[in-house]
């Protein structure tokens, strides 16, 4: 649930806080006041796309700030590393003047990507515009499938025919024509014999590295080597002589001082360790015995190591080797192409009877979910002033070859007549304004009784509504504020009348600026508003009397749905 919600510089809103309720929570107010920054606020914070022509005039930033329950979200905080407090997230959104943005999750910086979905899992906006998704009769299939709910045959369809595709992919893979063929077939044949013939070994080249390092060296190692051991023990004055004598003189007192017997015992120990460093560098002086061949051979080889990984773009002989391999593999698919296109053919034509099997079971299932949601959607409709509708869900099957596609084997059109005697046709041919926002607010009741998301905010769902049909919207809204938070902009006396919370958006001028305030209305404060969506500025006695008839009908009405 969305708790509060705050404005700071967004249009001609300088600053606002506004804390929602439970239930219905209706905003109302003038024309240019101001209402729909509120969702335009709420739309940023949620993830939406945003301009720096959201940024108040003369500001420098905006800043829209929410706090909601993290009821829902939990695995997006975990994912995403951050820790809700007391059971809460606030999420905040910066524009600057100049279009930069940043967004942060209880102090955790996440980009709008994340943001945005995390927006999916709080709030679930619906704007004047989004009637044109009732009319793309592409998402028809998917409102249909949400309101089935029946994973079960998706998932079963979804496993054979990601089958059915991998096996298209490669009978495309393989299907070349006989000029394409012969011309890969050389590539990698010449390809497969050069690397054969390198006879590649993993992990040379840094061995040979190794080794060339020691070659270009070896003068210089031999001069050290040599130089270490004579000062160690080959010289007369060695270390090892020079601590001979030390522990001589020091084993004729040890039996007089205790500290000296340590610094005797001491000095032994290093006399080994001088012996084992002694050795150590006589073997490696013994070793460098480098002759002027192996360093060609080594450069040699690196050098033809070099010129490979640059000519097949290879990081390494690692990669070299992988080359080879899929090379190599590549070419024999090619030479018995023919062979694994006949194996394709016949699993396709399996994969094929397979994939319309599951098809018909998806299909059924969509079909009783078509009926299903018919009979809600109309029993809805008709409960908001259409009488008459007649709401079908076609399910036909799909054209052209194989028949079948990622979601199945259906094309899905909602059909409807709004008035009695009238065929069925296309939404966007039958319905006019008024009732594609009753059809959009019909299909969002039956859809959300089931959607998870919390908060459902509705931009003028009343567009071209009034008289009983309004009332019935009204109606509407408070139901489904009973199961879900609903934040709704309207300008009808109906609507806000059901309201459990009614704000008041208002306007005015300071200074030559334009300012724009939200306010919780009390009691009389509703009745006041009420009366001016009502009566407009004539706001009388009548209009008074009238506003307060509607609240209290709107608590009768209530009270008789508990």
């Amino acid at each position: 649930m969305l708790r509060s919600l705050h404005i700071e510089n967004i249009a001609v809103v300088e600053r606002a806080d506004v804390e929602f309720r439970p239930g219905l929570n209706v905003l109302t107010g003038e024309t240019g006041a101001g209402k729909s920054i509120i969702i335009d606020a709420l739309y940023a914070v949620t993830g939406g796309r945003t301009s720096r022509e959201l940024v108040r005039s003369g500001a420098e930033r905006c800043l829209a700030a929410a706090e909601f329950d993290a009821e829902g979200a939990g695995s997006w905080c975990q994912a995403n590393g951050v820790e809700p407090e007391d059971g809460v997230l606030i999420v905040q959104r910066t524009v600057s003047a100049d279009g930069k943005g940043a967004c942060r999750v209880n102090g955790v910086p996440v980009t709008v990507g994340q943001l945005r979905a995390l927006g999916a899992l709080l709030v679930d906006i619906h704007g004047q515009n989004d009637g044109r998704q009732l009319l793309d009769e592409g998402r028809h299939l998917d409102y249909l499938d949400a309101f089935a709910g029946d994973g079960g045959a998706m998932e079963s369809y979804r496993a054979v025919y990601d089958e059915y595709a991998a096996n298209e992919r490669e009978i495309q893979r393989l299907s070349l024509d006989d000029d394409t063929r012969r011309r890969l077939a050389e590539s990698l044949s010449y390809r497969v014999q050069e690397l054969e013939k390198a006879q590649l070994k993993a992990g040379e080249e840094a061995q040979l590295e190794e080794r060339s390092e020691l070659l270009r060296n070896s003068e210089k190692l031999r001069e050290a080597a040599e130089g270490a051991y004579a000062a160690l023990y080959g010289d007369e004055g060695s270390a090892l002589e020079l601590a001979g004598q030390a522990r001589g003189w020091l084993s004729r007192a040890r039996g007089w001082s205790a500290q000296l017997a340590q610094a005797d015992d001491t000095l032994a120990e290093a006399a080994d360790l001088l012996q084992d460093a002694a050795e150590l560098v006589r073997d490696v002086g013994d070793s460098l015995d480098f002759s002027p061949e192996e360093f060609d051979r080594v450069e040699g080889r690196l050098v033809q190591l070099r010129r490979l990984e640059k000519k097949f773009a290879a990081a390494d002989e690692g990669a070299l080797l992988a080359l080879y391999e899929e090379s190599s593999a590549r070419l024999a698919e090619i030479e018995y192409g023919d062979e694994a296109l006949e194996r394709l053919y016949e699993k396709r034509e399996a994969l094929t009877k397979r994939c319309r099997a599951a098809a018909k079971e998806l299909t059924q299932v969509r079909k009783r979910a078509g009926q299903a949601l018919a009979e809600r959607v109309e029993r809805e409709l008709r409960e908001l002033s259409m009488p008459s509708v007649r709401f079908v869900t076609e399910v036909e099957p799909m054209g052209g070859s194989p028949g079948f596609g990622p979601k199945g084997a259906d094309e899905v059109r909602f059909l409807m007549s709004a008035n009695a005697g009238e065929a069925p046709g296309r939404i966007s041919k039958i319905a006019s304004g008024g009732e594609l926002s009753r059809i959009m607010l019909g299909l969002k009741t039956v859809f959300g009784q089931n959607d998870p998301v919390p908060t459902a905010v509705f931009d003028e769902i009343d567009t071209g509504v009034s008289g009983v049909a309004a009332s019935r919207v009204g109606e509407k809204l408070a139901l489904t504020g009973r199961y879900r938070q609903v934040l709704c902009v309207s300008h009808l006396a109906q609507i806000a009348a059901m309201a459990d919370s009614q704000y008041l958006i208002e306007k005015s001028e300071r200074g030559g600026r334009t300012y724009t305030t939200v306010t919780e209305l009390d009691r009389p404060g509703r009745r006041r508003e009420i009366a001016r969506l009502i009566g407009g500025d004539n706001i009388t006695d009548i209009t008074t009397a009238s506003a307060e008839e509607q609240l209290s009908a709107a608590d009768a009405w209530k009270e008789k749905q508990h």
